[in-house]
């Protein structure tokens, strides 16, 4: 047993919710799959951050009455808490909606916590609970349920009638495996794969500098590639979660340290999520800003990311970054980043890559906290790696 992804679109339909907006989370990744089939029933948009999916859910009820719905993994619920709260809830604007919530890190019908990644561990805990604390009714499903409608009917229902959000928070394998992403070509402008472009970047990069990698693959591909070159990790931060602050951690630390080059490898979707942080990134002396794009949200299923095609590098130019480039090639990407960490001005570039990665890929082997610890020891100047 286990829900169908295509079927819970229809009864989704069915029930009157003609308009589902989120961002792509590897719980729902069936359920993502099947809202952007061809000939689906609802009008499916890929946000940039939760909070803006609730927003459109919030402009779609407001023109039309009908209840929307917005999918997230839990951890975004952080971004989705405003929109709810000061607009949605039933004493503001009264906005009755569907949250689709997959839960990582939960907890299991015994009371015990699923072993997840570090990073999913504290969010899994308080899940129910903050949105028992957002006083926003809902209800939990598993893969022993394979008939779904009743919990929707009575979900919407309550929504409908005291018109204020509600939740289906999902288990990991609620749903069935379902269909694939439809393949994608492999075009000659986007040869070059993120773990090339990562790996061109620290051949040009000098022992000792400061990185900050966005959460996913690409903190997985560089911890991967300094083991194979038999490199400290203690000057790498991995981002492992908070999706779209990479940029804004690593301006934090490029202000207190001036004079040294801070690079930031940074993903299309997490830049989509927070696009705030370009402007203000700009203006940071001795940040290189390097945009990996293959315009998918690769590390929950491949997914497109909310506007497929975007070219980071013309927002970059209108943003005010001293120095901008694009790039295709692992040649042209190490040569611009070694230019680029002499310290001084700033510099964005962004990486035409392709999704994919390889299949023995693993995950860091150095707790997050341990991993800090190490990282401000060598910011002191405390590690033996320079």
């Amino acid at each position: 047993m286990a829900i169908a992804a295509d079927r819970f679109v229809d009864q989704l339909a069915e029930l009157g919710v003609h308009c589902v907006a989120g961002v792509p989370d590897s719980v729902l990744q069936a359920l993502g799959i099947a809202l952007a089939r061809d000939g689906s029933p609802v009008r499916h948009r890929v946000a940039c951050n939760e909070g803006a999916a609730v927003g459109m859910a919030i402009g779609h009820h407001l023109a039309t009455g009908e209840v929307p719905a917005v999918y997230m993994q839990n951890s975004g619920l952080g971004n989705a808490v405003n929109p709810l709260v000061s607009i949605a809830a039933a004493d503001v604007c009264a906005i009755p909606m569907l949250l689709l919530v997959g839960w990582r890190g939960e907890i299991d019908v015994a009371g015990s916590q699923v072993v997840d990644e570090p990073q999913h561990a504290l969010q899994g805990k308080v899940t129910r609970g903050q949105l028992d604390l957002l006083a926003i009714r809902h209800e939990v499903v598993g893969a022993d349920v394979d008939d779904v409608r009743p919990v929707l009917q009575r979900l919407l229902r309550h929504a409908i009638d005291r018109r204020e959000p509600v939740a289906l928070v999902f288990r990991r394998n609620a749903f069935s495996a379902g269909a694939e992403l439809p393949a994608r070509a492999r075009a000659a402008s986007r040869a070059m794969t993120r773990e090339h472009a990562i790996e061109a970047c620290l051949r040009a990069i000098p022992r000792g500098t400061v990185t900050v990698t966005t959460t996913g693959m690409a903190a997985r591909e560089l911890f991967a590639l300094r083991d194979k070159r038999g490199e400290s990790h203690d000057f790498d931060f991995l981002v492992v979660g908070a999706m779209g602050h990479a940029s804004h951690i690593a301006l934090g630390i490029a202000g207190s340290r001036q004079g040294c080059a801070v690079v930031c490898l940074d993903g299309d979707g997490a830049a989509l999520m927070h696009l705030g942080a370009l402007p203000t990134c700009a203006r940071a002396p001795g940040l290189v800003h390097v945009v990996l794009n293959n315009d998918a949200h690769e590390s929950v299923g491949g997914q497109h990311t909310c506007v497929p095609g975007l070219r980071f590098a013309k927002l970059a130019r209108a943003c005010g970054y001293a120095k901008v480039f694009t790039v295709r090639s692992a040649q042209a990407l190490e040569a611009i980043v070694a230019d680029a960490v002499d310290g001084t001005g700033n510099c964005f570039i962004e990486v035409i890559c392709r999704v994919g990665h390889r299949a023995d890929l693993g995950r860091p082997t150095v707790r997050p906290g341990v991993a800090k610890e190490q990282f401000m020891r060598a910011l002191r100047g405390e590690s033996g790696d320079h």
